[in-house]
């Protein structure tokens, strides 16, 4: 029985990835070299620290901690500068209708983000009062795949973590989805996110009806709020 869907953030409820890709780029150039949008691929689901790194890699660059500390600043900046700017236009399509129906048939919400900036993109997009419960960067000392993120989002909305479904877009974190004993959803290509339990390409016409006639058949009461 589907109890609770935990969401991701970036790729998932908006699209901040182009954001956080300017700001690495940025960052990268000021190293003197390149970063592309395939590197900045490895990054989906990453916390900074690890992003930091894998940019490093990238460019042959070995900075001390310190420095290292500084960079991830300087790129989080630059970031913040950019969804400061953020308004609920932003939300991908279909999101919003999802959760109200989400809400609408007493399923708990919750958010499990690496991002330490996601309690503001929230605020800015207008989405805050949607999630009962978030869980981001701030809050975790392991990463996707681990599996921390989304077992606490249980833990806080008081559900069994076999109650519950995860919409990811990366890779790490399905692993993370299905390392927590969660039912899976990958956001975007079947060919990279194939061994979720269901991949969709958004939300826009996705409905709660479709989600438990592909994972959890028949649904146990009536869904109510339906167009």
């Amino acid at each position: 029985m589907i109890e609770a869907c935990l969401f991701d953030l970036d790729g998932v409820v908006v699209d901040t990835a182009n954001y956080h890709y300017i700001a690495w780029k940025a960052l990268a150039e000021e190293l003197g070299f390149e970063f592309t949008l395939e590197d900045n691929e490895r990054l989906k689901g990453v916390s900074r620290s690890q992003s930091l790194e894998i940019l490093l890699e990238i460019g042959g660059k070995q900075f001390t901690e310190q420095e290292k500390l500084a960079m991830a600043e300087k790129k989080n900046a630059l970031y913040v500068s950019y969804i400061e700017k953020m308004t609920p236009e932003e939300i991908l399509p279909g999101v919003e209708k999802f959760l109200q129906e989400l809400r609408q048939n007493g399923i708990k919400i919750a958010l499990g983000s690496a991002s330490k900036n996601s309690p503001m993109i929230l605020e800015r997009i207008q989405l805050s009062a949607m999630f009962d419960a978030i869980v981001d960067g701030n809050s975790i000392s392991e990463a996707k795949p681990n599996p921390e993120v989304f077992l606490k989002g249980a833990e806080k909305l008081g559900v069994l973590p076999e109650n519950c479904v995860v919409f990811e877009d990366a890779i790490a974190g399905i692993e993370a989805a299905q390392n927590a004993n969660m039912y899976s959803v990958g956001i975007g290509d079947p060919e990279t996110l194939g061994f979720a339990d269901l991949v969709i390409p958004g939300f826009d016409g996705f409905t709660l009806e479709k989600l438990v006639k592909e994972l959890i058949a028949p649904f146990p009461f009536p869904l109510r709020g339906k167009a």
